[in-house]
């Protein structure tokens, strides 16, 4: 996997593909990349799915499935973390506010 200006190279399941992806969400994309090779790799190590894109589908539906349980008795906890990052980027932007003034 590599960075260029035209993107991030990236492998899947021993394919390459061309992301476009800003830098500063380079971290988490590949955090993806590597989450979804293990989730394909295990679907398919399983041996009860055939074919890279049958593979493909079920892992993403395992992860959406995943994703949508995250709601716990009404409790949504991927909103909660969304907005956990919200107010981390508006507090570095306060803080970085504050740096220039000392």
């Amino acid at each position: 996997m590599s960075a260029d200006p035209k993107g991030l190279q990236i492998n899947i399941m021993g394919r390459e593909f061309r992301v476009a992806c800003a830098e500063h969400e380079q971290k988490g994309l590949l955090e993806a990349v590597e989450y979804l090779n293990a989730r394909m790799q295990e679907i398919r190590d399983r041996g009860k799915v055939i074919g890279l894109e049958r593979v493909a589908i079920m892992a993403a539906l395992n992860i959406t499935h995943e994703f949508l349980s995250m709601k716990v008795g009404g409790f949504d906890i991927a909103e909660t973390k969304r907005r956990i990052q919200r107010m981390e980027t508006a507090i570095d932007q306060a803080m970085a506010e504050q740096a220039k003034l000392f």
